[in-house]
């Protein structure tokens, strides 16, 4: 199968979609050019939210013109649900030095809150000298924690959403898009 079936077979699987490639592609671009604005020739020492960022994060970071450093945290507080199941719980930590340096966290989206304040306790516990978050999408309709990103690609309804890094039970983070997952595919009991 090719990679472009490949894709359309997964689009099937989506009610329709939210945000198009294209548009990805224009915002990141945006993004980039805000985020070079803001640090300057200042150095940023990124902190990648993975698996969910990665993808993102490897475009945005193509688009940023300031020097980079570049580490990741692994983060868990789906597995295989739709929504949050408590607490999240980080899986594996930065390995570089946080200390007096300006941290960009980045994270595929900001729903509850929860995930990224978390994750910035963590980072400031490390004694940044700045810190700022930077997410894909914001979904305000769900947040849990009182949290606002620095950066935001785009604001999005309260849906299930997957593609472009967001998954549901791991799949569908190849979608060059992002889209709102049918109902009656989340959580089909074939992949319990």
């Amino acid at each position: 199968m090719t990679a472009r079936k490949a894709h359309q077979a997964l689009h099937r699987d989506l009610e329709r979609v939210l945000v198009s490639q294209q548009a990805i592609t224009r915002r990141i671009r945006l993004l980039g050019k805000e985020i070079s604005q803001t640090y300057g020739d200042r150095e940023i020492t990124v902190v990648a939210i993975i698996n969910g960022a990665i993808l993102f994060t490897a475009d945005l970071l193509r688009q940023i013109a300031s020097p980079i450093r570049l580490d990741c945290i692994r983060v868990s507080s789906y597995l295989h649900e739709t929504s949050s199941l408590g607490p999240p719980r980080i899986l594996d930590t930065m390995r570089i030095d946080l200390e007096n340096r300006d941290v960009l966290l980045i994270d595929d989206i900001l729903d509850t809150g929860k995930t990224l304040s978390a994750v910035v306790e963590v980072i400031r516990k490390l004694k940044p000298a700045s810190l700022r978050t930077c997410v894909l999408l914001d979904k305000k309709g769900r947040r849990e924690v009182e949290f606002e990103a620095d950066f935001v690609g785009f604001r999005i309804p309260d849906r299930f959403v997957v593609g472009y890094g967001l998954d549901f039970a791991e799949r569908y983070r190849n979608l060059p898009c992002i889209g709102i997952l049918k109902p009656d595919l989340q959580n089909p009991p074939e992949w319990a």
